[in-house]
């Protein structure tokens, strides 16, 4: 176990995050998302849920500040409903950390599969709310919080 890391986070999960760059995606996957399907870097996170994951990735992750929406769900199919409680607790999540981030874009159904497909892993929660995946688009760590991190050490 690590500090200031959640000890929900796996070895995997630890390791994805650090190995994305800027502009790269991970989806936060419901327990029905099949993920297997659409990427081949499944990370299983089994028994949490978005929002507690949110809460241990958000303190270690940028988003990217350089897109209009670097948080995506997938939208309603015809007929359907969005429980906008499951979002507003992904929000607050998130905002813990990154107050100012912007809201959620909603994408379709396929196209949310095809970015699932090129996303940098899939994490296969056990979140049981419909319509609960999430995408988080990884920004540029700021130089400024890397050397308050490092203290006097010289970050290139």
């Amino acid at each position: 176990m690590l500090r200031g890391i959640s000890p929900i986070f796996s070895p995997e999960l630890l390791s994805v995050i650090y190995r994305m760059g800027h502009g790269d995606e991970i989806v936060l996957a419901d327990a029905h998302f099949p993920g297997d399907s659409f990427n081949k870097n499944i990370i299983r996170a089994d028994g949490h849920g978005v929002t507690e994951l949110l809460e241990g990735i958000m303190p270690l992750f940028t988003p990217d500040q350089y897109v209009d929406h670097p948080l995506a769900m997938m939208a309603a199919v015809y007929g359907d409903t969005v429980d906008p409680v499951i979002e507003e607790s992904y929000l607050r999540a998130i905002r813990i950390t990154w107050p100012e981030v912007t809201e959620v874009e909603r994408v379709e159904r396929f196209a949310f599969y095809e970015r699932a497909r090129s996303a940098f892993a899939v994490v296969m929660t056990g979140e049981v709310a419909k319509y609960g995946n999430l995408i988080l688009r990884k920004g540029v760590t700021d130089a400024d919080w890397s050397k308050k991190q490092l203290g006097s050490a010289t970050v290139s």
